[in-house]
């Protein structure tokens, strides 16, 4: 499964949100999620991947998010 899909998929599952809501130009706040769901798809994403995601890290965007995961993963 490629590094979007599986993001937009654990979004979908934490912020109950319908995946045509869920691109790579949808930033967080269009997701309408506050920190502590940011902290949960965080989290999964972590879990997913195998990775660490720094707190500092600039991830605006469902896109920045995927860049990252896909530098690390």
């Amino acid at each position: 499964m490629a590094v979007f899909e599986k993001i937009q998929e654990i979004i979908v599952e934490e912020l109950g949100k319908d995946a045509s809501e869920v691109t790579l130009e949808s930033t967080f706040d269009d997701l309408d999620a506050d920190s502590l769901d940011l902290f949960q798809v965080i989290s999964e994403i972590e879990d997913a991947f195998d990775i660490q995601i720094e707190a500092e890290e600039d991830l605006n965007t469902v896109g920045d998010l995927v860049a990252y995961v896909e530098q690390r993963a």
